[in-house]
């Protein structure tokens, strides 16, 4: 069974987990045939290798790891491939892709555009 985790940086302001809590809900509502998880980086309880166990308790063995990041800095090159290859260690059976981060996309700048507007 194929599950998504969605993996974002988080932090210690509670507005901001708020945020991608609505996110996140509004991305497993438009995907309800999907078993989708989210985790968080840093600053959270629910962090990469928790996220993974969610899926992988849910019957879960293939998942792709998908960055609600915009750009490849650290996290992306080194960390959370390093974080899924220790996962993997422990968990053979399991197969873990990563996805692409949110980069260049003219849907994200139609947003800046938008948000751009509004103080005009």
């Amino acid at each position: 069974m194929k599950g998504i985790l969605i993996i974002a940086h988080g932090s210690r302001r509670k507005e901001t987990i708020d945020t991608m809590e609505q996110i996140f809900k509004m991305v497993q509502d438009d995907m309800p045939d999907i078993i989708v998880e989210h985790a968080y980086m840093e600053f959270c309880d629910v962090n990469l290798e928790k996220g993974l166990d969610l899926l992988r308790e849910k019957g879960v063995t293939e998942i792709v790891v998908v960055p609600y990041f915009l750009f490849d800095g650290m996290h992306i090159i080194k960390d959370i491939p390093e974080e899924i290859a220790a996962y993997l260690e422990n968990h053979k059976d399991m197969k873990i892709t990563m996805g692409r981060t949110l980069g260049v996309d003219k849907r994200i700048a139609d947003v800046l555009i938008d948000r751009i507007k509004e103080v005009l």
